[in-house]
C-alpha cells in the first residue's frame, strides 16, 4: 500500500501509530503469512483457501495483508490454512483430518462434490479450529474495519464479561463468515456435532453425504425455517428457478447457518443446554447489515453500481464533486464510521444478483487497488486507520425454543 496518499480521515476514526503496524512490504508480509509460527495461544485469525495463500486472488490477498498489518503487532497471528500437498499450513498439520469426530468422511476423502464444494470444505474447518485453538475465523472476502483487538479484550478475553462469542447478528442468527470464541465453546461444540451428523446421514451408498444438496430437509433440522427471500434465478439455459426453490437452494448452500440456528433455538434439559438464553446472554452480535453489508444497502445489492462507484477517482483539489462522487464518498465514509467490517459476497449470491462487488474485483484484477479511487481509499483505511468506538451489539431477545429435546433426537 502507498502510505503517502492524503485521503480524508472521517470523523470517528484515528490514524494507527506506525509502531503498532507492520509497515513492511507486501512481499515481506506474504512471507510471514506463508510461514506462520506454531500456535501458542488463542489470538489466531483463521482463514482457509483450499489451494493455499499463494494461489488466492489478488484482491483477497490484499484483505489478508490488511488483517496482518493491523493485528500482528498486537499479538495476533494470521493463518491461511489449506489442503495443498506439502504446505506447512495444510489443515492436517493443525487438526486430525481422519478423525470422524472432527471431519466427515467426504472431507477426509476429498470427495465433497457439487458446484460449491470449495465453500463447503471451508465451512467444515471453522468449528474444529475454534474449538481446539480459539480465536476468530473469517472468510477471505471479509475486510476488517473496526477494532477487533479491543473488542476481543473487552468481551471474550475478559473474565468479567458475559460474552463468549463474537459474530454478526443476521436476522437473529449468526453470520458464519466471522465467528470468534475461546476454545471449547459450548455453542460451537453443539453446532459442530450437529453439522457432522448432517454430513454423516446415509446417502445412496450408505457412506454419508458428499454434498449439502437436500440437507435442509433432514429431520435433524426439524423446526428450522428455510432461508427467507423472494428471489428468482435465471439459469444459463433460460430456466427460471422460482422463489421457493431458491430458498431451498440457499438453505442447502448455507447449511452451516441452518445448524447454528437449530442449536441457538434448542432447549435440551438433559444436556443442560438452553440455546435462546445462552445466545441472549453470551453472544455479542454486531448487526450484519449495518456492520458488514452497508455498501449493498446503499446500492440496493447492485454489484455493478457498487463497482462503478468504487472505481471512480476522487475529485482533484479545486474540482467540484459530481453526484456520483458524492454517493461514492458517502458510502466510504459510512462504512468507515459505522461498519465493523465489509463482507464481499460470492458463491450462490452471484446467481441471484448476477454480479457483486467482490466478483467484479475478481474479474477486473487490480481495480480495487488504484490509487486515488474510492476503492483504494477504503482499502487504505483498512490498513492504517481504526475506529474510535466499538460497535454496539444488536441484542438477541430470548425467544421461544425452535425445539425441545436432544440435539440429534428429532422432535
Amino acid at each position: 500500500m502507498n502510505d503517502s496518499i492524503d485521503y480524508p480521515l472521517p470523523q470517528g476514526l484515528h490514524v494507527i501509530p506506525k509502531e503498532l503496524l507492520d509497515m513492511r512490504s507486501d512481499a515481506e508480509i506474504d512471507h510471514s503469512i506463508l510461514h506462520p509460527p506454531p500456535v501458542t495461544d488463542e489470538k489466531n485469525i483463521w482463514f482457509f483457501w483450499h489451494t493455499g495463500y499463494a494461489s488466492m486472488h489478488a484482491y483477497t490477498k490484499r484483505n489478508i495483508r490488511a488483517w496482518h498489518r493491523r493485528l500482528s503487532k498486537l499479538g495476533w497471528t494470521i493463518r491461511v490454512l489449506d489442503r495443498a500437498p506439502g504446505s506447512s499450513s495444510n489443515i492436517s498439520n493443525f487438526l486430525n483430518t481422519s478423525d470422524p469426530t472432527t471431519f466427515p468422511r467426504a472431507f477426509t476423502n476429498c470427495t465433497i462434490s457439487g458446484r460449491y464444494a470449495a465453500q463447503h470444505a471451508s465451512d467444515l474447518v471453522r468449528f474444529p479450529l475454534l474449538l481446539r485453538y480459539g480465536g476468530a475465523y473469517a472468510d477471505v472476502g471479509l475486510l476488517q474495519i473496526g477494532d477487533l483487538d479491543r473488542l476481543w479484550r473487552r468481551t471474550v478475553a475478559d473474565p468479567r464479561s458475559p460474552y463468549e462469542v463474537l459474530s454478526y447478528n443476521l436476522h437473529g442468527g449468526l453470520a458464519n463468515y466471522f465467528m470468534a470464541s475461546r476454545p471449547r465453546n459450548p455453542l460451537f461444540r453443539r453446532c459442530h456435532r450437529l453439522l457432522l451428523a448432517l454430513w454423516a446421514e446415509a446417502d445412496s451408498d450408505g457412506g454419508g453425504k458428499t454434498s449439502t444438496e437436500g440437507m435442509s430437509d433432514s429431520p435433524l433440522l426439524a423446526g428450522v425455517p428455510l432461508m427467507s427471500g423472494s428471489f428468482t434465478i435465471t439459469e444459463e439455459d433460460g430456466r427460471i428457478v422460482q422463489a421457493a426453490e431458491v430458498r431451498k437452494m440457499l438453505s442447502d448452500y448455507i447449511i452451516q447457518g441452518q445448524a447454528i440456528t437449530l442449536v441457538m433455538g434448542l432447549v435440551d434439559e438433559e444436556d443442560g443446554w438452553d440455546g435462546p438464553a445462552y445466545v441472549a446472554e453470551r453472544v455479542y452480535g454486531v448487526d450484519w447489515m449495518e456492520g458488514s453489508q452497508l455498501i449493498n444497502e446503499f446500492t440496493g445489492w447492485d454489484g455493478r453500481k457498487a463497482f462503478e462507484l468504487m472505481s471512480l477517482a476522487l475529485p482533484k483539489r479545486g474540482e467540484a464533486e459530481t453526484a456520483e462522487q458524492t454517493q461514492a464518498r458517502e458510502i466510504v465514509e459510512a462504512c468507515l464510521r459505522r461498519s465493523f467490517g465489509f463482507k464481499l459476497a460470492h458463491g450462490l449470491i452471484i446467481r441471484v444478483y448476477g454480479c457483486t462487488l467482490g466478483s467484479l474485483w475478481r474479474e477486473h484484477e487490480g481495480s480495487d487497488d488504484v490509487p486515488g479511487t474510492y476503492a483504494h481509499w477504503l482499502r487504505y483505511a483498512t490498513n492504517y486507520w481504526n475506529q474510535d468506538e466499538l460497535p454496539a451489539p444488536l441484542a438477541f431477545p430470548v425467544k421461544e425454543p425452535l425445539r425441545r429435546g436432544p440435539l440429534l433426537g428429532g422432535n
